[in-house]
């Protein structure tokens, strides 16, 4: 049996959350003079709500989960800092990542002095589990899975992430930024069954909304609870929540979801048909991973018509390989006659 205490640190367990003015009052006032804040009305000069909970509640009815397993952060990268701190002891425990895989665990773990463990990926961008099993140990406090995966855009098999959740003695951060793509795919409704899983989400990517900076993370009310204790209080400002709650249009985001949909599989189209092509990647997100004979001479040739895509050649497993991320009909067409001029050049 999974008990959450034993993987929890000492000083996390002891440490007495800070506990801010707007923590303790939480009715309804005329006159707010408990935050010595500035009384002149201006939009901003008041604290934020630090458990966001009208954004909770809106974001909960979305994902159908309850706002009780959800926690908020600056970024996902926020989220899965407070993980380290409240989980990992610094110089002795470790975590394991599949790579290739996003950049941020490693930085994350570097930063909080945590030991990576790397499993590679298979040929098809899926974990081998037992290859996952056998790399951890004792100090293995966490295991991350990227699904839909960066860099290679695929969806992990569910019977082995599943697996994994059942075997992996520690927490399983599911990270699913790209699942939107994916529809119907997220392991939200999981949480019930598997005490040790937190999922990561976005607003960054299908909702549209990179720039203000917020993520999402789902998992036990009691994970929750812990990772509030040890969360900046006011972590996430009152601009992002009033420019989330605003546009979390359903409407809006399905439009979207189906245009980007619609340009992916356009342009794994026409890649497929290009000669310098060796190997086009099947995609869940709203990326496509390219394997072309020359990624360095094609990432220049495209920089030079302004035309931006991803060199990711330098990492195991992804030699010579490109990520190109889907745009605008107009943007993927101007991408498209630069990638067939290429072609016909060679």
């Amino acid at each position: 049996m999974f008990n959450l205490q034993n993987f929890v640190r000492e000083n996390v367990k002891k440490l007495m959350p800070y506990s801010s003015a707007r923590d303790e009052f939480s009715g309804v006032g005329s006159v707010f003079l408990d935050a010595n804040e500035n009384p002149n009305e201006n939009g901003v000069n008041r604290y934020p709500d630090p458990l966001q909970k009208d954004l909770k509640k809106k974001i909960g009815e979305i994902k159908g989960v309850n706002s009780d397993h959800l926690i908020l952060g600056n970024g996902s990268d926020e989220i899965i800092d407070l993980l380290f701190r409240a989980f990992c002891e610094p110089n002795e425990d470790n975590v394991v990542i599949c790579t290739p895989t996003y950049g941020m665990y490693e930085v994350a773990a570097g930063v909080n002095a945590i030991q990576i463990k790397a499993v590679q990926l298979d040929e098809n961008f899926q974990p081998d589990v037992n290859a996952v099993l056998q790399a951890a140990n004792a100090n293995s406090k966490m295991l991350f899975l990227c699904s839909p995966n960066n860099p290679s855009g695929n969806l992990l098999e569910e019977s082995k992430v599943e697996q994994l959740l059942k075997e992996f003695n520690g927490i399983v951060i599911v990270d699913e930024a790209y699942v939107d793509f994916a529809p119907g795919k997220s392991l939200a409704d999981k949480i019930a069954d598997y005490p040790n899983l937190v999922i990561l989400q976005t607003l960054s990517k299908a909702w549209g909304m990179a720039g203000i900076r917020l993520g999402i993370g789902l998992a036990s009310t009691e994970i929750i609870e812990i990772l509030n204790r040890i969360k900046p209080p006011y972590n996430v400002n009152s601009l992002t929540q009033q420019k989330a709650f605003e546009m979390m249009n359903r409407e809006i985001f399905t439009n979207q979801l189906n245009e980007i949909l619609l340009e992916r599989e356009e342009l794994s189209k026409i890649l497929a048909d290009l000669s310098f092509v060796e190997k086009l990647y099947s995609s869940d997100a709203n990326f496509i991973l390219v394997k072309v004979k020359d990624a360095k001479d094609l990432y220049y040739y495209l920089m030079k018509r302004g035309i931006i895509i991803r060199d990711r050649s330098k990492i195991k497993g992804l030699e010579q390989c490109v990520r190109i991320s889907i745009g605008t009909k107009s943007e993927n067409e101007v991408l498209c006659k630069a990638l067939q001029a290429y072609d016909s050049n060679l």
